[in-house]
């Protein structure tokens, strides 16, 4: 192959940091914190896919099981249970 030819799991990793940046800055800088939330959920899941990706599928799933799933249900529960102030103006 010749040098300026990518393979798919190149190509597959440059989207998926991609990806994760994007979602980690909307994560910080979104108003909402629901979508905020969300955010952050599918930048774990993004940083899963690339530790399976880069052969360490043991550190993929504890990175969906426990930042994907543990840790943003709570983050969502505490979100959902509080009461949000309206603006006066």
């Amino acid at each position: 192959m010749g040098d300026g030819v990518r393979t798919l799991e190149e190509v597959l990793q440059y989207v998926l940091m991609i990806a994760t940046l994007i979602l980690a800055i909307s994560a910080i800088e979104l108003k909402n914190l629901l979508h905020a939330a969300i955010s952050f959920c599918g930048m774990c899941i993004t940083i899963g896919a690339l530790f399976w990706l880069l052969d360490a599928p043991y550190a993929a799933v504890f990175q969906i099981l426990v930042y994907a799933g543990a840790v943003v249900t709570i983050f969502l529960a505490a979100v959902m249970l509080t009461t949000r102030k309206e603006s006066i103006r």
